[in-house]
């Protein structure tokens, strides 16, 4: 039951080229960006990617983006991601772009078994009616644009079919973890880590704290151990490394 690694690089040595990763975090929060590194230093390419965004900063998949690792991206959000958006209309990178809630569920259901779902997020648009462009060919042109969906009516309301995402492997952050692999993710880092890590078949958590089972109280636990297969404790030093991507000042009156 002991399921804490030594290492990062060791626990995701046996991700490969061509492997598929569910990836947790929103921007620089959540993110598992020890393992991301690592991932990077072992060498994997091919990778596809699903995540929210991919990167920001010049940190988080932006580390993967940067070296040309990443051959395909399921995701939400570009943002000011500018190496992202180079090789996307380059045609150096393939992008399914769906809604942000739709992705979080098709990352749910494909961890939970559910194959497909209906939802009304997307019809009338190319992401029901296919021609959002998924490659570019890099002159400007489509080489690869996306299928229509199937679309059917429930009590008089379009919906449009979406399927379950499932991937080789998931990496995600936690706050608090036990050698279990009971996770508790703390505040906004609780927005797609939880589904990222039910969609992995091998799911990877660091955490910023390693606490024995039982430490944690069966009714604070966030993701239950059944969804990660190893544990990376972080350093100190390691889980007090947070960006912040926007700082807000109010000014004060002297």
């Amino acid at each position: 039951m002991d399921k804490v690694v030594a290492t990062a690089e060791e626990a995701v040595a046996d991700i490969g080229d061509g492997a598929s990763l569910a990836v947790g975090g929103f921007g620089l929060c959540g993110v598992p960006n020890v393992l991301i590194q690592a991932v990077h230093d072992g060498g994997a390419t091919g990778l596809s990617v699903v995540s929210n965004n991919c990167g920001a900063m010049g940190t988080g998949l932006a580390v993967l983006l940067r070296s040309r690792r990443i051959s395909r991206v399921t995701g939400s959000y570009i943002g000011n991601n500018d190496v992202f958006a180079r090789q996307y209309l380059g045609g150096e990178l393939e992008l399914e772009l769906i809604p942000q809630g739709t992705l979080a569920e098709r990352l749910r259901a494909g961890g939970s078994g559910i194959p497909a779902f209906y939802t009304p997020a997307g019809v009338g648009t190319q992401v029901a009616e296919g021609g959002l462009p998924w490659r570019y060919d890099g002159k400007g042109g489509v080489a690869v644009a996306s299928p229509p969906r199937e679309v059917r009516e429930f009590d008089g309301v379009p919906h449009v079919l979406e399927h379950g995402i499932t991937t080789d492997f998931a990496l995600v952050r936690a706050a608090r973890g036990d050698r279990h692999g009971n996770l508790v993710f703390r505040r906004s880092a609780r927005n797609f880590n939880p589904v990222a890590a039910m969609a992995g078949r091998i799911t990877i958590a660091e955490v910023e704290e390693l606490v024995e089972p039982g430490e944690i109280d069966p009714d604070h636990v966030h993701l239950p151990g059944v969804f990660v297969q190893r544990v990376v404790a972080l350093t100190p030093e390691q889980a007090a490394d947070k960006q912040i991507e926007k700082v807000t000042v109010t000014k004060v009156d002297a």
